[in-house]
C-alpha cells in the first residue's frame, strides 16, 4: 500500500473541526442563501413556467438545508458547539424538522444501526421489502407530518415526552421550544393567508414543501436500503455513492455515507479523501445515483408479484 493511500483503520478515525472546515460550511450557507433568494425571485413571477422553476428551486434549497442541518447535528460544521443549534434550527424550519429532536433520534440511529433498536428520524424502514407501494408511501411521508402536528400540540402546553428512551432535561426543553417555534411559524403563515397573502404562502412555502418531500426522500433512500441491515459492520450495512461534485454538494456528502458512519464527527468536506478505502472495502458502493436507482427499480420489479398478494 502506497504512502498516499489510507489504511482501512484511518476510515474510522475521528477528526476535529478546523478553521478551514468552518469556512467551507459557511460558504455552503452563503450558497444556500443565494439559492433561496433566486427561488423566491422566480416564484413570485407572473409567468407560471418561471414560477414553477422557482418552486422547484426553493424545494431543492429546503432539501439541501436539511442536509446541512444534518452536519450540524454531528457538531462537525463549527468549532463552537453552540453555533450548531443556532444555525441548525432555521435550516430545518422550512421542512418542519426540529434540530434537537432530529439530533437525539439520529445519534441513536448511529449508535444502534444494525440492531432492532435502530431509530432513524425519517420513517422509511429500509429493512422491509422494497416495493412500489413502499416507495410511493416514502415519497410523501404523511405520517411524519401527523407526528409533527402531534408534537406541536403536545409541546405548546409543555406536555411532550420523548418515547424512544431517556433524554436529558436540557434536550427535552430544547425540543419543546423548537416545536413551539414551528407552531408560531405555521400561525404566521396562516395569518398571512387571512391577510390576503395566501398566494405568496403557497408559492414560497407550501408548494416547495410538497415538492421537497419526495426530493428529500430520494436523497435519504440510498443510505441503508438493500444493505445488510442485520449487520453492525458499517462496511456491510451502509452504502456510499461516488457521485459527482454536484450530487456531493446537493446532498452535502450524504452520498459518502459509509465514510460518515465510520467516523460521524468528521467534517463532511473531508470525507472524500477516505472514499478510496470505501471503494476497496465497502460491500455496497455505486459509482452514480443512476446506477443505484437502477438497482432499486430492479428490486421493485422483482418484488412486484409479492406486493400484489
Amino acid at each position: 500500500m502506497s504512502q498516499n493511500t489510507l489504511s482501512p483503520q484511518l476510515l474510522f478515525q475521528r477528526a476535529a473541526v478546523r478553521g478551514k472546515d468552518e469556512a467551507v460550511f459557511t460558504g455552503k450557507i452563503c450558497v444556500l442563501v443565494i439559492l433561496v433568494a433566486t427561488g423566491v425571485l422566480l416564484s413570485v413571477q407572473s409567468s407560471y413556467v418561471v414560477a414553477a422553476v422557482g418552486v422547484v428551486t426553493l424545494a431543492a434549497a429546503y432539501t439541501h438545508a436539511v442536509e446541512l442541518q444534518h452536519q450540524c447535528l454531528h457538531h462537525s460544521a463549527f468549532r463552537s458547539s453552540r453555533m450548531h443549534r443556532v444555525i441548525g434550527v432555521p435550516l430545518g424550519t422550512p421542512m418542519l424538522v426540529s434540530y434537537s429532536h432530529y439530533r437525539v433520534r439520529h445519534l441513536q440511529h448511529h449508535r444502534y444501526l444494525g440492531t432492532p433498536q435502530d431509530t432513524e428520524f425519517f420513517g422509511f424502514d429500509t429493512r422491509k421489502q422494497l416495493t412500489l407501494g413502499a416507495l410511493a408511501k416514502g415519497l410523501f411521508d404523511v405520517s411524519r407530518l401527523v407526528a409533527v402536528a402531534r408534537d406541536i400540540a403536545q409541546c405548546v402546553p409543555g406536555r411532550w415526552q420523548y418515547d424512544m428512551g431517556q433524554i436529558a432535561p436540557k434536550s427535552r426543553k430544547a425540543i419543546i421550544s423548537e416545536y413551539r417555534w414551528f407552531g408560531i411559524f405555521i400561525a404566521l403563515l396562516a395569518t398571512a393567508c387571512v391577510m390576503g397573502e395566501g398566494s405568496l404562502v403557497v408559492r414560497l412555502w407550501l408548494l416547495p414543501f410538497i415538492v421537497a418531500m419526495p426530493m428529500h426522500f430520494l436523497v435519504e433512500l440510498p443510505e441503508h436500503v438493500l444493505c445488510d441491515t442485520s449487520s453492525v459492520d458499517v462496511l456491510r450495512n451502509t452504502r456510499s455513492i461516488t457521485g459527482s461534485w454536484l450530487t456531493t454538494w446537493f446532498t452535502n456528502g450524504n452520498n459518502l455515507h459509509i465514510e460518515h458512519h465510520a467516523a460521524m464527527n468528521v467534517p463532511i468536506n473531508r470525507l472524500r479523501e477516505r472514499h478510496t478505502d470505501t471503494r476497496e472495502f465497502g460491500l455496497h458502493v455505486q459509482r452514480t445515483y443512476f446506477e443505484f436507482f437502477t438497482i432499486v427499480m430492479r428490486e421493485v420489479w422483482k418484488n412486484r408479484k409479492t406486493a400484489d398478494r
